[in-house]
């Protein structure tokens, strides 16, 4: 019993391992290509990754006021 867990949680981290090695998104939102690495991109419809889509005045103005429109944690 133990050898089979063991087994299977070894199946699945090289899987885990190899998905990791192939994504092709690195940054895992849709980003545009130029876009820096990592969990943040500029603001405005040319940096998302959707290509055609463009946004409402609306949707671009929310989207460049992102950091500063969350709540801070200071209850």
């Amino acid at each position: 019993m133990l050898l089979k867990l063991l087994a299977l949680g070894g199946l699945g981290y090289a899987g885990y391992r190899y998905y990791e090695k192939n994504r092709v998104d690195k940054n895992g939102v849709a980003f545009a290509d130029g876009q820096p690495e990592g969990q943040f991109r500029d603001a405005g419809a040319a940096a998302t990754g959707t290509k055609g889509d463009t946004m409402s005045a609306t949707d671009e103005a929310l989207d460049e006021t992102y950091p500063a429109s969350d709540a801070t944690a200071k209850y």
